[in-house]
């Protein structure tokens, strides 16, 4: 074997910036769809089908079920295939195709359809595009991350380029919809024709993007079990899902996760009804998003250098802290613009913190978990994560929709009840999170322990070896 394919092969390796950057593309494509969701999803089913906020809301709660079982069963896929070009990669390569497909096809409810059809077929696409095929991808480009290096600092940069580019795209996604869905909309930009060509010309740009993490990332760690499970069958479900439920930081980032991906769902999701009525200004949310994700995308060039002095985990709590800050700051900030592009500025620059560490500190929980039981888990326990992500993401976007609701925003949005409502989504909502999400990370110390488990796995040793 060559000295370069023995370092191609080494599971600590250090990775090139065409490797970082290739991996994080994967999650700016993704965001080319989980962003569209969060904050024109709604926006579509409300706004251009006309269809009541609590139906559409409850549509999602409801495919969450289903959701989270086709995680635990692509977990259980990825650590189950073996190809020459890894567990993760080829699902890669073979989900961003129908999921391009599906995503057009969300966006795309024909006007023919109406009452229990139009909601049946909304219920399906949702389900392809969400509990399928984006299913098919998300965990495994999630486990990618866990298999490309143990290095603990090189999964903190992977998780910054990762976060990096999926800022990028979910500004990218803020930035173009409306104007795209109005250039092709004939300048209305609730029109439906307007939607389906915006999407479909978002998913070309989406499956190249997944062919190129396809192409340029690689798998070194290997993944065998460290216990006394056969290598050749494999640990159980059984013996998997336990390895996570016993390992306290796992439970930690599963909690931390669903806070972040719930408050995300409702803050995105109702950040443009928040320019357009507590504002009263709809032009000002473009200004408003953006000056968040420019902040986060700034910040997170600068992550790496905070995270190497401070590590991940204090990085990602110094955020939360932050972040809980300038939701409060946003209450007292009224109609001012101005004001509130800047506590959106501090908000990006938070979330930049935490968002550049958290799968870092995912996959070191799950290395760490491995050690802990001699339970390799990597697909297993990404896609139980991805789970909690997602059941977070999808109830907190029901919340919004029963939230709008309560206010009676279908009746009158400008009224003193859906004004209030709308507070609660984009303001109050995240503090709560926010300050559980602090809390999570404060409990996260699993640095003391880490570089043990790194050093007893390289040698197939486990705490409960002898």
């Amino acid at each position: 074997m060559s000295s370069s394919k023995e370092k191609a092969l080494d599971p600590n390796a250090k990775l090139s910036f065409l490797e970082r950057f290739a991996y994080g593309l994967g999650d700016y494509s993704g965001n080319l769809v989980y962003s569209a969701i969060s904050a024109f999803l709604l926006v579509y089913y409300v706004s251009v089908l006309g269809v009541a906020a609590e139906v559409a809301a409850s549509i999602m709660a409801v495919s969450k079920i289903f959701d989270g079982v086709s995680d635990l069963i692509m977990g259980r896929i990825v650590d189950k295939t073996h190809s020459k070009y890894g567990k993760a990669r080829p699902w890669i390569f073979r989900m961003c195709f129908p999921l391009a497909i599906c995503t057009v096809l969300m966006f795309s409810v024909p006007a023919s359809l109406a009452g229990s059809a139009q909601v049946a077929y909304m219920f399906l696409t949702y389900n392809l595009v969400s509990t399928v095929f984006y299913t098919g991808l998300n965990v495994p480009y999630a486990s990618l991350q866990g298999m490309m290096t143990t290095n603990q600092y090189e999964r903190g940069l992977l998780g910054n380029f990762r976060m990096l580019l999926a800022t990028f795209g979910t500004m990218t996604i803020n930035t173009v919809v409306l104007k795209m869905c109005a250039f092709f909309g004939g300048g209305d930009q609730y029109n439906q024709k307007g939607w389906t060509l915006t999407f479909v010309c978002l998913m070309i740009v989406f499956v190249v993007l997944n062919l190129v993490t396809f192409f340029f990332c690689r798998e070194r760690v290997t993944g065998e079990e460290t216990g006394s499970e056969s290598k050749e069958k494999g640990p159980s479900v059984i013996a998997c899902l336990k390895s996570l439920v016993v390992n306290k930081y796992w439970l930690l980032m599963v909690v931390f996760l669903f806070s972040l991906y719930f408050m995300m769902s409702t803050f995105f999701g109702s950040a443009y009804y928040f320019a357009q009525y507590v504002l009263g200004n709809e032009g000002a949310y473009a200004i408003t998003a953006n000056s968040l994700s420019m902040a986060q995308i700034v910040m997170m060039f600068i992550t790496p250098f905070i995270m190497k002095k401070f590590s991940k985990r204090w990085t990602g709590l110094i955020g939360m802290v932050v972040a809980a800050a300038a939701f409060i700051l946003t209450a007292l900030a009224g109609q001012n613009v101005t004001l509130v592009v800047v506590c959106n500025i501090l908000k990006g620059a938070a979330f930049g913190c935490s968002a550049a560490t958290m799968f870092g500190l995912l996959q070191d929980a799950i290395t760490y978990g491995q050690w802990l039981t001699g339970v390799q888990a990597i697909g297993m326990g990404n896609a139980a994560s991805s789970f909690c992500m997602k059941v977070g993401s999808g109830i907190g976007t029901a919340a919004l929709g029963w939230i709008l609701g309560a206010g009676s925003f279908n009746t009158d949005p400008t009224s003193t009840a859906a004004i209030a409502s709308i507070n609660v989504a984009c303001i109050w909502v995240p503090v709560i999170t926010c300050v559980i999400g602090a809390v999570c990370l404060l409990l996260f110390d699993l640095d003391k322990h880490y570089d043990k488990a790194i050093a007893d796995l390289a040698e197939g040793k486990w705490k409960g070896s002898k």
